[in-house]
């Protein structure tokens, strides 16, 4: 298996995917520099206000703070374009549930950068005003971009929808984070929403999908940190 490439000055790590080097970057986002393309997954705008409707309150922040770490994402880059990877709305009402503030985040970004929205599960008909390109998958070069990984696929696919974290121990502590998961022929990423939970790697919705050995990659405070599946608790 042929994944780590280098470490990056900033802490970022650089993998290989079917041929494509992939930069991983700490804050959950992988960047082409081949393709001038910044890719999130799972963004889930309004979950919190979705939990409220049903009297499960969050703090109402959720979305902007999305937005706000992907503007620094994309701020930190400057890709030409960006793709999220599906649910980037947690449910069918989300879009009108935005505020001016939000909508004005958004059309920011789209003024930034050529946005490529992918359809997930939670929103197979995004909202009608998003500035961009609407695609259930998108191709880019060696890669296959789509929602939800799938079982018998080319390689290079590249995809969310599990939410993937990690555990690992050492001295008697344990640290949970969101990881990408790779093993060099497909890459599975984190979500990026503020309200998304996580899917251990070690669950067989995760490792069912990998044939042979691979790696978390945790997400640190500063780095990305590479752990071979045996290390993963």
């Amino acid at each position: 298996m042929r994944c780590v490439l280098t470490d990056s000055a900033s802490g970022d790590l650089l993998i290989d995917v079917n041929g494509e080097t992939l930069l991983l970057d700490a804050c959950g986002a992988a960047y082409s520099s081949a393709h001038d393309t910044l890719i999130f997954s799972d963004l889930h705008f309004e979950k919190g206000s979705s939990y409220a409707r049903r009297r499960q309150f969050l703090p109402p922040y959720d979305t902007t703070s999305t937005l706000l770490r992907m503007t620094r994402a994309i701020a930190r880059h400057k890709p030409a374009r960006v793709i999220a990877l599906g649910d980037s709305f947690h449910d069918a009402g989300a879009g009108d549930r935005l505020g001016p503030e939000e909508r004005g985040m958004l059309e920011a970004l789209g003024a930034a950068a050529r946005f490529v929205w992918i359809t997930g599960n939670h929103d197979p008909h995004p909202p009608a005003w998003l500035a961009g390109e609407i695609a259930e998958t998108f191709r880019m070069g060696g890669l296959t971009l789509r929602h939800e990984p799938l079982a018998n696929f080319e390689p290079g696919e590249v995809a969310g929808h599990l939410h993937p974290c990690a555990s690992v121990a050492k001295w008697g502590r344990s640290v949970r984070r969101r990881c990408f998961v790779s093993d060099g022929l497909r890459l599975i990423l984190p979500s990026f929403g503020a309200y998304t939970g996580g899917l251990d790697v070690g669950d067989a919705a995760i490792a069912g999908l990998f044939a042979g050995p691979f790696h978390a990659y945790m997400l640190g405070h500063a780095r990305v940190y590479a752990i071979p599946r045996r290390a993963v608790v």
